[in-house]
């Protein structure tokens, strides 16, 4: 069933929060409480941990809505590094995890990206009728040194990668939490300031399946990094959907190439989303799916670049109808064969 989701990035309830209940969505993707935890709590408890999470979750069951994913994590980058400190943050995730197993939350979205993270060279280009975008020029970011970690090749990305998956597998097996690995954003280029990017291709994501069997081993798939990766999306959703371990999706848009892109309206792309959506359908995706990335729209304002409210409600809107479009489609030869019947 295509279920949809929204992320939450205030730590309080929000006008849009009741607005999402009042479009009829319910579920829920959250990020770490860490700006609602008061000050004597930041002196006893980490954001992942149990209380500060349980608080979380009943503000936002209160609220009538359901926690359902966490979209962020504690400092990892050490884990990717195989540096010094590796096995103290590897104990802050398993913390996250058996604490979201406690709490029914089901899924969990990461990156394995560097250092670097996620990345734009702009926050306020313009779109279609001059709403505010984001984007990305490759030619900005590479001109700065490396990081204050260094630099890392992809040989010691992909070692860490399956040695973390080895062990907080079967942690996240028994907390009954799924673990939905997000592409690295920007995505299709090997290298940012001598920091290697291992999860920016189809292949790469098929290798991550191979590292690690188990149904808990999955993906986010984030449509606005999967399309510069292919020219066929809807294949892509089709192939990996049968795998049964696409937990995620970021239903989103962008218009370039992997060095040089902007972010889009929902509508206003390169991807044909219609047929993406046909593509959840024919393999039975059974996740959540949310908007991303959307522009800012007149009027509005966005906190975090790319999640203004207006722009978000067009977003889900758009998901709606598309949504009950094609599901409407693979009723249509019954209906049919009803009719002729009668």
């Amino acid at each position: 069933m295509i279920r949809f989701a929204e992320i939450l990035t205030e730590a309080q309830p929000t006008p849009f929060w009741t607005m999402l209940k009042q479009i009829g969505v319910t579920e829920v993707v959250g990020v770490l409480p860490r700006k609602s935890m008061d000050w004597r709590q930041t002196t006893i408890d980490h954001p992942w941990d149990y209380t500060p999470l349980a608080v979380y979750k009943e503000m936002i069951e209160e609220e009538g809505l359901t926690l359902t994913a966490i979209e962020d994590n504690p400092p990892m980058d050490r884990l990717r590094y195989g540096a010094a400190g590796a096995e103290e943050e590897f104990e802050q995730v398993v913390k996250l995890i058996e604490n979201m197993g406690k709490l029914g939350i089901s899924i969990w979205c990461y990156n394995w990206a560097a250092a670097l993270g996620w990345l734009r060279s702009s926050s306020r280009l313009r779109g279609r009728g001059d709403a505010i975008v984001s984007g990305y020029d490759d030619k900005l970011m590479q001109a700065g040194p490396p990081p204050l970690m260094g630099t890392v090749s992809k040989e010691t990305l992909w070692n860490t990668l399956e040695q973390f998956l080895n062990r907080i597998v079967p942690i996240a097996e028994r907390a009954g939490v799924k673990l939905a690995l997000h592409p690295d954003d920007p995505p299709g280029i090997p290298e940012i300031r001598g920091v290697s990017r291992i999860m920016n291709s189809v292949d790469a994501f098929e290798r991550l399946l191979s590292l690690n069997s188990s149904e808990v081993n999955g993906i986010t798939l984030c449509q606005g990094n999967f399309t510069l990766m292919t020219d066929n999306l809807p294949k892509v959703i089709r192939e990996l959907g049968s795998t049964k371990r696409v937990y995620f999706v970021h239903f989103r848009d962008v218009m370039g190439t992997p060095t040089h892109f902007v972010e889009t309206f929902i509508d206003n792309g390169k991807t044909d989303m219609v047929e993406c959506m046909r593509a959840y359908r024919d393999v039975d995706f059974d996740g959540i799916m949310r908007s991303d990335h959307t522009p800012t729209l007149a009027g509005d304002n966005a906190d975090v670049a790319g999640y203004s409210v207006l722009g978000r409600l067009h977003a889900l809107g758009y998901m709606t109808g598309v949504r009950e479009s094609v599901l409407s489609e693979s009723n249509r030869p019954r209906l049919l064969a009803d009719s002729v019947g009668t």
